[in-house]
């Protein structure tokens, strides 16, 4: 750090990153980070998601990472609640499907059908 602009540049950073984990309305999206998760790839999806909605600007979303989601078979696990509370649960989310949670659900609104927990499981 090598000037007063700098370290406004370095606390802005900061604090953006913050918003993103502390937003107050809006939705949720909590990760599976359990060892199953981690071990079905959970970390680069939890990664993807915080780009993502640091990319589009989306101060009404909250990405955290929790612990076992209680599937286990279905990692990586996603659940993303929205302001009301109610909570939708993805299953063997990839970080090629980030993008369509984002895009769909976050930004439009509308439950990604094919990759809930519940279709993923009947297809089973």
């Amino acid at each position: 750090m090598k000037s007063l602009a700098e370290l406004k540049k370095i606390r802005e950073e900061a604090a953006n990153r913050i918003n993103l984990r502390t937003a107050k309305n809006g939705y949720r999206v909590a990760v599976g980070m359990a060892t199953c998760g981690i071990t079905a790839g959970a970390r680069p999806v939890l990664a993807k998601f915080v780009e993502m909605v640091s990319e589009k600007g989306l101060d009404n979303v909250t990405v955290t990472q929790v612990g076992c989601l209680g599937e286990c078979a279905l990692e990586p696990v996603v659940e993303v609640f929205d302001a009301d509370g109610n909570r939708t649960t993805y299953a063997e989310v990839h970080v090629d499907d980030v993008a369509t949670i984002v895009e769909q659900h976050l930004i439009g609104g509308k439950v990604v059908t094919d990759k809930t927990l519940e279709v993923i499981k009947k297809a089973k």
